[in-house]
């Protein structure tokens, strides 16, 4: 295969999959001490010594990534043959487990928390501590586009300021060349509001404004001498931003995560009146139970 060839086939698979997947490869070969290519009774064996340990979705994807794998390669995929089939399927029997869900953010939260970072922000300017006032500018803009636009942590950090159009008082076209629903790689534009309170299309210019950005990431990681970097922020750093902000704020922020602003803006929109598909269609879900699994279960959409 050339390495042309190549390039376009690793374009073709995002890269948290191809991260994820060679993950799992290594840990079925060099943990688990399995060999490349696998027999379904070797798979099955691999899932039995996990059931316990890992969760359903892990083992999911582990599977997928085997079967990638073979496919790729030439072989025939083991993970299709019916004992693997079956075999999971007692798992999840002898091991049901409950789906875990990060507690959504609700509006008096979201309030406090950028209350505290546009408090924070000022303290830092009048000492002159710039380092500390564009991580809370930052962490400002960052909260609010997530929540109105329910964005993924992977969906924020791929943000660019190339693909952004804003204006103060009108609201902002946010485009994203890809995400988890694109599976075409389309791309896909969003439009956020300008609002009274809360504003995400103030914050955003708020920020890029202040931390002199023109061109690439939105956002970027800060070291502790202000630094600003080049590359954006990991998604696995959206979380503990998220709850440092709300912990500055006095909010227990134990259970928020990432999620907690996709499923805080869900709520939202269901307590406010939108109906399941106008949600559906804003936030970019393609089918009902996407929708039905962000909202709350005592304030699902009356039909």
């Amino acid at each position: 295969m050339s390495a042309e060839i190549e390039r376009y086939i690793q374009a073709g698979t995002r890269e948290n999959t191809r991260r994820s997947y060679k993950s799992a490869i290594e840990h079925f070969e060099a943990q688990w001490g399995g060999f490349l290519p696998a027999t379904s009774e070797s798979v099955v064996r691999y899932l039995v010594a996990y059931a316990d340990t890992l969760s359903q979705n892990t083992l999911r994807l582990r599977l997928a990534a085997l079967a990638q794998w073979h496919v790729s390669q030439g072989f025939p995929d083991p993970t299709k043959a019916p004992m693997v089939k079956q075999v999971m399927k007692g798992i999840r029997t002898l091991h049901p487990q409950q789906a875990r869900q990060a507690e959504p953010l609700q509006l008096v939260s979201l309030a406090k928390c950028v209350g505290w970072l546009e408090q924070q922000a000022a303290q830092a300017r009048e000492h002159g501590q710039t380092g500390r006032m564009l991580k809370c500018l930052r962490d400002r803009a960052l909260v609010l586009i997530g929540f109105w636009r329910a964005f993924r942590s992977d969906e924020l950090c791929r943000l660019s300021i190339d693909h952004i159009q804003a204006r103060r008082g009108e609201g902002m076209q946010l485009f994203l060349p890809w995400s988890k629903g694109d599976r075409e790689n389309t791309g896909t534009t969003y439009k956020a509001p300008a609002l009274e309170r809360l504003c995400p299309v103030e914050a955003y210019l708020d920020w890029i404004t202040v931390a002199g950005l023109a061109t690439g990431p939105v956002f970027r990681g800060i070291d502790r001498w202000g630094r600003m970097g080049e590359t954006a922020l990991h998604p696995y750093s959206v979380a503990p931003i998220l709850r440092d902000a709300l912990a500055g704020a006095g909010v227990d922020s134990e259970h928020y995560s990432s999620h907690s602003l996709r499923r805080g803006f869900a709520n939202w929109a269901n307590r406010s009146g939108w109906d399941q598909k106008t949600l559906m269609s804003y936030v970019g879900w393609k089918d009902a139970s996407s929708a039905l699994r962000y909202v709350d279960a005592q304030t699902r959409f009356i039909l």
